[in-house]
């Protein structure tokens, strides 16, 4: 794994992006294949979307108020 991944990873925590987003994204990245239909969310799905993509433009959307 590169850093970029770990850096973005550590950002979004320490941002308090929701945990469902973040597991989609690192999910995504890796291009691990997604979860089943019954468990996906709507920030699972953007994250798993943007980690495949490998962007980090969307996650402040997904920070938990």
């Amino acid at each position: 794994m590169d850093n970029f991944y770990y850096e973005a990873s550590d950002k979004m925590e320490k941002l308090g992006v929701e945990p469902e987003y973040i597991i989609g994204w690192q999910s995504g990245y890796m291009l691990m294949p997604e979860r089943e239909e019954q468990r996906v969310t709507e920030a699972y799905e953007a994250g798993y979307s943007d980690g495949k993509e490998k962007t980090t433009d969307n996650f402040d959307k997904w920070v938990k108020k």
